[in-house]
């Protein structure tokens, strides 16, 4: 998996790409808990170029999720491939956080 991180507006953006599983889910959650620690709250994952999604990062996006939460902030999704889609809408995960279409739709609503 790819992680990019760069600040835009009052968002943090998260680029991923690959495959988060339970080899680079660690990865993808070490680097959230890095940015939250240096000040950023409120984060939106860019998932367009995630092509797989196991329960092991569905695991370290909770873990995410309750952090930002904790530091008064927000975790969003953006560009949800067909595949990262079902996964999020099986486990509920919908439910959980916003998602949105596009980064544009995320930064505008945000």
């Amino acid at each position: 998996m790819e992680l990019n991180g760069y600040k835009q507006d009052k968002f943090f953006i998260v680029e991923a790409s690959g495959r988060m599983d339970a080899i680079t889910a660690p990865q993808f959650e070490k680097c959230c808990l890095d940015w939250i620690e240096q000040g950023e709250s409120k984060l939106i994952v860019d998932l367009k170029g995630l092509d797989y999604m196991s329960s092991a990062g569905l695991r370290s996006i909770l873990i995410v999720g309750k952090r930002v939460k904790a530091a008064g902030g927000a975790l969003s999704f953006s560009s949800l491939t067909p595949n990262v889609a079902h996964v999020f809408s099986i486990s509920s995960f919908g439910a959980m956080f916003k998602l949105y279409d596009s980064l544009e739709t995320a930064l505008e609503v945000g």
